[in-house]
């Protein structure tokens, strides 16, 4: 049985591209530091993922992955507080991927809004394979193996969250039936307690006969604050309550994190692609080259023409790092040509290599001493396969794989 509280549980990852941007930092990172200390987290190197739509150009996986790692672990991620670890290295995924494939229909596959986009976007690329079409299952198998209940996505990925959720709802139909379940559901209601026993054999009446939301709702609400059954029969419970089967799979929701606010040098979102990142990694002086190179407002041709900081990015980046009162100093020089473009920039340009100086200073320490690295991640990957083994021998089992030697 599981001993897993989904609700507690977060998985998150991110391809290899590299060394990372303020642009992941402010989009991801900051957001993985504080969900570390407030949920279970699992954080991974999605390198089999980037294989999906790069596999002809493999020499730099492992490089990508090192930088990626080093960059997690200088803005604060941490191997102790979360279980940071690499995709292959926890073969697991390969085989719940395979297994959640037998009964995945290839339609749910090609209906992700993001197959057809990654198509059109990356036309330079051979794409017609069975590895980028089930990549969404794949992502869906790296969710469900640790039964995470909240996986942060920006809103362009809520897709794969509902995807992942169907997949786990079609699972669970197709498996979730033990023989004896009705009896194990009922035996279950009679450790809540007479009166908790009451309530909830009440609301579950009251969703299957009536569909009252709100009973569902109060029922599922009771279970989760129930200290007299365990983990297990409160997925039995759960599935009991709906008129399914146990919850084998926990069906995941996703947990919106706000867009990130990070503009690139250019004014667009930053991006690698785009060629308008600050790495976390660069120095004061390169921070402070490619700031001072930004486009501005193309109204201020002279250091005597009035601009509008609504048309500079530069101003955008004021947003995201300077206070109010600055905003105000900006708004009012540039305006009246009071203060020059080199002038407006420096204020970011403090700020940025403000932010930065703490991360590359773990960074250094972590680029000196690999083998730390190597260890966090060496005990990271034990760590989540271990989870992997616990959800693949029940999967297994209710699948009729689970062989007596």
């Amino acid at each position: 049985m599981s001993s897993v509280d989904s609700q507690r549980r977060v998985l998150s990852g991110m391809r290899p591209t590299g060394r990372l941007h303020l642009g992941h930092y402010h989009g991801v990172l900051k957001n993985w530091v504080k969900l570390q200390h407030e949920y279970e987290c699992f954080f991974f190197a999605a390198d089999w993922h980037a294989l999906t739509t790069h596999y002809e150009n493999p020499a730099d996986i492992e490089q990508n992955v090192t930088d990626m790692l080093v960059d997690w672990l200088a803005a604060g991620v941490s191997g102790s507080a979360a279980t940071l670890f690499i995709q292959s290295q926890v073969p697991e995924h390969a085989e719940l991927h395979l297994l959640l494939s037998m009964v995945t229909p290839v339609s749910w596959l090609e209906r992700v809004p993001t197959y057809k986009d990654q198509q059109e976007k990356l036309r330079d690329l051979d794409l017609a394979t069975y590895g980028f079409l089930g990549y969404p299952l794949l992502q869906s198998a790296d969710i469900l193996m640790y039964r995470a209940g909240l996986v942060p996505v920006g809103a362009d990925q809520v897709a794969h969250v509902e995807i992942t959720r169907e997949v786990a709802r079609r699972f669970n139909h197709l498996y979730g039936r033990e023989p004896d379940f009705e009896a194990r559901a009922e035996a279950a209601i009679h450790k809540m307690g007479k009166k908790a026993a009451k309530l909830y054999s009440s609301l579950r009446k009251a969703w299957q006969e009536t569909g009252d939301a709100e009973a569902l709702e109060t029922a599922r609400a009771l279970l989760k604050e129930q200290q007299n059954i365990t983990l297990g029969d409160k997925e039995r419970l759960f599935g009991y309550l709906e008129g399914g089967g146990k919850v084998i799979l926990a069906e995941p929701q996703a947990l919106l994190t706000p867009d990130s606010k990070m503009p690139g040098l250019d004014g667009q979102k930053m991006s690698k692609s785009y060629g308008n990142t600050i790495t976390l990694r660069d120095s004061n002086d390169e921070v402070s080259e490619k700031v001072r190179r930004m486009p501005t407002d193309p109204a201020r041709v002279r250091r005597t023409d009035p601009g509008d900081p609504q048309k500079c990015p530069v101003f955008q980046l004021h947003q995201v790092y300077t206070d109010e009162a600055t905003h105000g100093w900006v708004q009012q020089g540039c305006r009246t040509a009071g203060i020059g473009c080199i002038d407006c920039k420096k204020p970011v340009i403090d700020a940025i290599c403000a932010e930065l100086a703490p991360m590359q200073q773990r960074a250094r320490e972590f680029e000196a001493n690999p083998e730390a690295v190597r260890l966090i991640i060496a005990e990271g990957n034990e760590r989540a396969r271990e989870a992997a083994r616990d959800t693949l021998i029940e999967v297994r089992q209710v699948m009729g794989l689970q062989y007596r030697q």
